[in-house]
Formats: structure tokens, sequence, C-alpha cells
């Protein structure tokens, strides 16, 4: 009975220590999501911006895939080579559209703030606390451009 009794208090032990590694898991993801006063503006905040990176990202992981595996097929390289390559070019067309979509949408944005700046709808006395004014701002303007 003993042997049962330091088993169960060695279960508790390492029960409790990852507990505490949770809860340390659990402060360090509050503490990087945590605002320090004013929040940057970003392409993911962008009503737009988001869904636009999504789509080119999809289109470029596909379009790579199917133009490796199209140039693969017509070299008659084997299916297992054919496979892997258009993988390879899947990741690489990915990561392409992901980098240059960004890089767009990031001037898009600034010029968007710029222009909301300059129209006096956004000022820059009374910093957002969030991203998300500021995405609603923009959101406003371009509905209302639409309209």
């Amino acid at each position: 009975m003993a042997k049962d009794d330091k088993k169960a208090d060695k279960a508790k032990g390492d029960k409790a220590k990852g507990d505490k590694a949770k809860s340390a898991k659990d402060s360090k993801k509050k503490a990087k999501g945590r605002s320090t006063g004013s929040e940057a503006i970003s392409v993911a905040a962008h009503p737009r911006g988001a869904a636009q990176v999504r789509r080119a990202k999809g289109c470029g992981g596909i379009g790579g895939f199917a133009i490796a595996a199209y140039l693969s097929y017509t070299a008659h390289v084997p299916p297992e080579i054919m496979g892997l390559r258009a993988l390879v070019a899947g990741i690489a067309g990915y990561m392409l559209a992901w980098a240059c979509s960004v890089t767009v949408w990031r001037y898009v944005v600034l010029a968007e703030i710029r222009a909301l700046m300059e129209s006096g709808r956004l000022t820059t006395e009374e910093p957002p606390t969030a991203a998300a004014p500021a995405a609603d701002a923009m959101a406003e303007a371009v509905s209302e451009d639409g309209d």
C-alpha cells in the first residue's frame, strides 16, 4: 500500500507542475497580447486587406501546385516525383503570394490612413486604443466613397 501512496503523491506533484507550467504559458500569451497604450495599424486589421491576403495565398498555392504538376506531367516525370515537385511549388507559390500581397496592402493601408487624415476623419491627437477603431474608420470611409 505504501507504493500506491507514493505513486498517488507523485501523480499529484506532476499534475501540479503541469498546472504551473500551463499558467506560466497562459500569462506569457496574455502579456504578449497586452496593449502598451497605442496599437499599430496592420493589414490584418484592415476590412478588405485580410481577405485579399487570404485569397492571394490560396491562389498562389494552388497556382504553383497546378503549374508544377502540369510541367512535370508534360516532361513525363514519374508520379511520385511529380507530386513532390507540385507540393514544393505549391508551398513556394503560397509564400511568394503572401509576401507580395502583404507588401502591396501595407502601402494601400498607409495611403488610406493618409487620405483619412487629410480629409479630417482621422486625427493624430488621440491615438486609437486598438487597431479596430482605425479599421472601422477606414471601413466607413470606404463605404461612404463607394455609395
